[in-house]
Parts: C-alpha cells; structure tokens; sequence
C-alpha cells in the first residue's frame, strides 16, 4: 500500500503529461457571436486579431436586395390585379354591347364603350367610330388598337423581367466580393487563415447570391404567368370585337356597309339612288 506522500507523487505524475500536452495545443480561434440578423441582413468579416468589422459594400448588397424584393412583391400584387379578365374583358359588358349591336342601337352601343374603362371598351369604341368611312376602316382601327392596349400591358408587366434578371447579377456581384474578402483574408494572415477569418467573406457570397435568387425566382414566376394571361385575354378581347362588327361587314361587293353609322350618319355606298 503506497502512503499519502506515495499517492500524491503518481498522481502528479499522471496529470503532468495533460498538462504539457495542454500547453503545446494552438491558440483556440476567436469565438464569434452570429444571430440570424448578422447571417442575412449584414456582412461582416473577422480580423486575425479576433475583432468584428461591418463590410459596408456587402451589406448595402444586401439591403439593396431586400428593397427589389419590396418591390417585387407590391408589383406582382399590382399586375395581377390590373391584369384580371374585369379589367381587359368583362363578361356583362360584353354581353350587353352584343345585345345593343344585334338590335341596331349602335348610338347606345357607343354610349356604354365610352363609359367603360376596359380594353374592350376602348378598341369597340374606336373601332365604331370609324363606321363612316366603311367597315375596312372599322377593321383596321380595331387591330391598331388592340395591338396598342397589348403592348402597353406588356411593356409593364416587363419590368418584372428587369428584376428578375438584374437581381441575380446583383447576387453574383455580392459573391464576387464576398470571395475577394475571403482571399483577403488567407492573404493577410500568410496562407494560414483560420476559418472564422474566411467566414466573413464566404458568409457574404452565399447571402448575397441568396437574396439575390429569393428576388428573381418570384418576378420571372410572376412574369411568364402575367405575361400569358395578358396574351390570352388581348386575343380573346380583340376576337369578341371582330364578331361585335361583323354586322358592319359588307353584304355584297362593292358594298361598304349594310348598317348606319353608330353616330347618326348614314353608311358610305349602300347601292342605292336617291
């Protein structure tokens, strides 16, 4: 049995080989606070000397992509709502245009395209004030109208395309900077950059590209969908117009038109003598 001055002496000669081992283990790396804010709202970097500093560029990258994505959101909502069939093609007014035109009251016709603010509205309105100059002219005012309201619907709904593809190049100009912090970093500290270096620069590459993608998966979506709707109801309205004037159409050659002007005036060359 070893006495007390034996038991002290191996014990000590137990802890001696983890204590040396424990003073020749590297300096542990700074430790570094993250929240969810500093992971997707800010960019920062870690210095050798343990110390945070705020990149300024990459968090502006960041808060720039936020805004678009505000942005965004409230256009999405807007052209889905300035987009809808009420607003390019009304079913009622479509039908009581048809029942005014079938019964030969074109000055009531006029009236009601002229108090309605849809698409629908404006090329039968148009369209029916060139009855006096024969249906040819009728035609082609409805088509030069109906491809301007298209084009004007179209022309709006394209700024969804700009945000969806200049959002990613936004993305990928945050990654580009993110990864030159990061080689900073290695650079600075002689090749032997300790992770939590690069991490800052990594950190802002990834978000970067991440908000960047959040913005322009939405607005591309949102763009093809608006897009196609806008295409399927400008045709829809455009054809319902056409059959809304074929009454107007000549009966026979050389005829202009068989119907009186909608604004009281009789139609060009109805083949008669007076």
């Amino acid at each position: 049995m070893l006495g007390g001055a034996g038991r002290a002496t191996f014990l000590l000669g137990l802890l001696l080989p983890c204590a040396t081992a424990l003073a020749k283990q590297p300096e542990a790396a700074p430790v570094v606070e993250s929240s969810f804010a500093s992971a997707f709202f800010y960019a920062s970097s870690t210095q050798p000397d343990g110390s945070v500093r705020m990149e300024w560029l990459g968090t502006v990258l960041i808060w720039l992509l936020l805004a678009l994505s505000l942005v965004n959101i409230g256009l999405i909502g807007q052209l889905f709502m300035t987009n809808r069939r009420v607003a390019i093609l009304p079913t009622s007014l479509s039908q009581r245009l048809r029942g005014l035109v079938e019964n030969g009251r074109y000055r009531e016709a006029m009236t009601l395209a002229e108090k309605d603010p849809s698409d629908l509205a404006r090329v039968v309105r148009v369209s029916l004030g060139q009855a006096s100059f024969g249906f040819s002219a009728m035609f082609r005012a409805l088509e030069q109208v109906s491809e301007e309201v298209a084009t004007d619907r179209l022309r709006r709904a394209e700024y969804l395309n700009i945000l969806g593809q200049v959002s990613p190049m936004i993305g990928l100009f945050g990654t580009v900077y993110g990864m030159i912090v990061a080689f900073r970093s290695i650079a600075e500290s002689g090749g032997n950059a300790d992770p939590v270096l690069l991490a800052g620069g990594i950190g802002t590459a990834l978000v970067t590209t991440f908000w960047g993608l959040l913005v322009a998966i939405p607005a591309l979506a949102a763009y093809a969908t608006v897009r196609n709707r806008i295409d399927s109801l400008s045709t829809e309205a455009s054809l319902e117009a056409q059959s809304l004037i074929e009454r107007f159409r000549p009966k026979s050659r050389g005829e202009e038109t068989g119907a009186s002007d909608p604004r009281g005036r009789s139609g060009k060359g109805n083949g008669t003598t007076t």
